[in-house]
């Protein structure tokens, strides 16, 4: 059985590293759980570790990626398996090493997830949808609509982060202008262009709703509260919390089916006005990237959807 034969192989493999490369306990087990793991995924295609391929190794390292695994751990785990693999090549068990030529996982591009565009649509209107269809609908409910609705046609507007759109001030937006100044990672400023959208979503939350949720109690504190320099603020004038629009933007994604982060709107934001049409390099100021490598995973994206719709509407593109 597979499971025997790769419990043969690893056993034979911990006991040279333990007793020929004198390496320390939990290193060891740290192979042995990396190591396991492939083991447990090529049982699960009927083949053993001795018999893996080029395409078993990447397959295993592109599921890793998808369930969310950092790329330090990923970089580990084949790590662990180019020392089994340079050690049964050595003992002439195989004929081929697998992880030959195999990139670091730096290297790897992981496509972002996005939303589709009547899936946008329908999370940018949850909140006022919600807030019209609750009873009693009142002032600090309304406002907290207009707000969230703010928050996700700005998100969406200027592919913001998490932390840009918490940290973001009154004095940052420049509404008459269309833009809003953004700081990003390192610091670094960054100007973002609003849409009409977004600029009308703002207007209303500035004109009406701010004021209602900087009210808060009548105390010292709420006081001192009401003059927050936050664009972005919570019931009574205080900062919210990245779990609070991680919470927000989950329940108005629910509305499209899907359950969406705040960073998959930054990657719709991208992979829209990539879509349309937009040059890579407008693209990687509008996020903020440093590198324009990190944009270009967005063409990949973009790609597929003009594969699909050439394959849908060019007279030739399927086989008579």
């Amino acid at each position: 059985m597979a499971s025997e034969a790769n419990s043969r192989v690893l056993s034979s493999f911990l006991d040279y590293l333990r007793i020929e490369k004198g390496l320390a306990p939990l290193t060891v087990s740290a192979y042995t759980t990396d190591i396991g793991q492939f083991s447990e995924f090529l049982e699960k295609r009927k083949q053993v570790l001795s018999s893996a391929r080029r395409t078993d190794v990447r397959d295993f390292l592109q599921q890793l990626f998808s369930n969310q695994v950092d790329g330090r751990s990923v970089g580990r785990k084949l790590s662990a398996l180019r020392h089994l693999y340079r050690y049964l090549l050595l003992d002439k068990k195989i004929e081929h090493d697998p992880t030959l030529n195999i990139e670091s996982p730096r290297q790897w591009k992981v496509l972002p997830k996005a939303l589709a565009r009547d899936e946008m649509e329908a999370t940018l209107a949850a909140p006022l949808k919600r807030a019209g269809l609750s009873s009693p609908n009142t002032k600090e409910s309304s406002a907290l609509a207009a707000r969230d609705h703010a928050m996700l046609e700005v998100f969406y507007a200027g592919a913001l982060r998490v932390s840009e759109i918490t940290s973001a001030k009154l004095e940052d937006l420049k509404l008459d202008a269309g833009y809003m100044l953004v700081r990003g990672k390192g610091d670094k400023e960054r100007v973002v262009p609003l849409g009409k959208s977004a600029q009308d979503a703002l207007m209303e939350y500035l004109l009406q709703s701010r004021s209602t949720l900087a009210a808060g109690k009548r105390s010292a504190t709420a006081a001192a509260a009401r003059n927050s320099p936050l664009l972005f603020i919570a019931r009574g004038g205080r900062k919210l919390t990245r779990q609070r629009i991680w919470q927000m933007v989950r329940a108005a994604s629910a509305a499209s089916g899907r359950a969406a982060s705040p960073h998959m709107l930054r990657h719709s934001c991208a992979t829209h006005m990539v879509e349309n049409g937009a040059d890579l390099r407008t693209v990687q100021t509008i996020l903020g990237h440093s590198d324009i490598s990190t944009t270009q995973v967005y063409t990949h994206l973009a790609l597929d959807r003009l594969r699909t719709v050439y394959q849908k509407h060019h007279p030739r593109a399927k086989a008579r």
